[in-house]
């Protein structure tokens, strides 16, 4: 009997076995069918988000269409369209309607940035404007004079930047900008270029801010698409990863790792400077005020000698400008008055009206993007200082004439601190 049982345990044995590896079997094709769906799927969205987001054949085939019919010339016109000299190479794009590629014209490289789809610029406090193509360069129109040009581009920048002394040095400024071809007149193409890209509150700046350090510089355009100077590093911090891993790090992770992937503190210290230096020009400058509505670090690269410059400055707006759009919104809140993340003002309750005076200056906001990149790893010696100057800077409110004072000597207290470390290092 127990032969028997014995000898059926073993006929019984082959049969388990091949159960359970037909079970395993089911498993791992099951395992790795989901796999392939995933990853299908994931590719799919990525692919999709790309080809909506990177549409730069389309923003150079609509432009260089305008310019072949007439409508439109500039500097970079005949390279883009005739001499395919003005090349568009990586995407670079966050948005579908504001094109980003970088490139290269000629032996130079640059960025190349192009209005698509709906917009044509920002206006204050709503969204972008709808772009109709059909009006787009409908400005000005044919038969108007330069000197009539010359009225139109004066009266945009008293409108947009506010009653300034120099604003005929401005308008004289982007009329030098709108001879393309520098033959020292200005077709009906090239004006209606110059004033599609006077729109646009990046062009401006690059204008008003040509000669100074950390702006980078405008290189040429074609029509509302226009080529700036490139930027080598487009972050004051982080560490590109390629974006099947970024789907799986945590943002908690995310951050730490943006933090440590960073110069050396010297360098950080290099950079801080320019950034400090940069809200000095933006801060009562030669044209009027700009505010910054956005210090993400994203917006603020740096070159090789380790210079602050600006990757993007769409969100840098004139103060003149944001205090009219401000003034006119209504308001049963503080939420209300939000410009971007970082340009926002009161609600005054009794007139249920938002004020147009800003709650933090460029300053502070710019202290506020600092304070981490500049406290981890700075020196033992100064850390307890720096700390007490960064926490000061960033409780700068309002607008008044005792606060610009304040404003400036926290901001020049701040420049010597850092420069007294690092004045004596390589790295300087």
């Amino acid at each position: 009997m127990a032969k028997g049982l014995l000898s059926w345990a073993w006929l019984k044995k082959p049969y388990y076995i091949q159960a359970r590896f037909s079970y395993l079997r089911v498993k791992y094709l099951f395992f790795t069918w989901l796999a392939v769906f995933i990853g299908s799927w994931v590719v799919y969205v990525q692919y999709s988000s790309y080809t909506e987001l990177c549409r730069g054949h389309e923003c150079k085939s609509s432009i260089c269409d305008k310019y072949r019919k007439g409508v439109i010339d500039g500097s970079a016109c005949s390279s883009l369209c005739d001499k395919d000299t003005l090349y568009l190479g990586k995407c670079l794009s966050t948005k579908p309607n504001n094109q980003v590629y970088t490139g290269s014209w000629g032996d130079r490289e640059g960025v190349v940035k192009c209005q698509m789809g709906d917009v044509l610029h920002y206006e204050l406090g709503a969204e972008m404007e709808p772009r109709k193509e059909g009006a787009l360069f409908d400005k000005p129109t044919k038969g108007t004079s330069v000197e009539k040009f010359k009225e139109m581009v004066f009266s945009h920048l008293k409108a947009k930047v506010g009653e300034q002394a120099n604003l005929l040095d401005l308008a004289s400024l982007v009329l030098s900008v709108a001879d393309g071809n520098k033959d020292g007149h200005i077709s009906l193409p090239e004006a209606k270029s110059a004033w599609a890209l006077l729109q646009l509150n990046e062009v401006l700046l690059m204008i008003v801010l040509q000669d100074k350090e950390h702006t980078p510089k405008l290189l040429g355009f074609c029509g509302d698409l226009y080529v700036t100077e490139k930027v080598p590093h487009t972050s004051l911090y982080g560490v590109s990863v390629p974006w099947l891993l970024e789907l799986w790090i945590p943002p908690g992770v995310r951050r730490g790792m943006d933090q440590w992937f960073t110069p050396s503190w010297p360098r950080k210290a290099k950079i801080s400077i320019g950034l400090l230096e940069f809200v000095e020009d933006v801060f009562h400058g030669t044209f009027g005020n700009f505010l910054m509505c956005d210090v993400s670090a994203g917006n603020f690269g740096y070159n090789d000698k380790h210079d602050l410059k600006m990757v993007d400055m769409r969100r840098i707006v004139p103060e003149a400008s944001l205090r009219d759009a401000m003034r006119d919104r209504r308001c049963e809140a503080d939420g209300d008055c939000v410009y971007h993340a970082d340009c926002r003002t009161s609600c005054d309750l009794t007139k249920r009206r938002c004020t147009p005076e800003v709650a933090q200056p460029n300053l502070a906001k710019a202290c506020v993007a600092l304070k981490d990149y500049l406290l981890r790893g700075a020196p033992s010696e100064i850390r307890e200082e720096l700390e007490k100057q960064l926490y000061s800077c960033m409780a700068l409110k309002g607008t008044s004439d005792q606060m610009e004072m304040e404003h400036s000597l926290i901001l020049n207290n701040l420049k010597t601190l850092l420069w007294k470390k690092i004045s004596y290092t390589k790295d300087s």
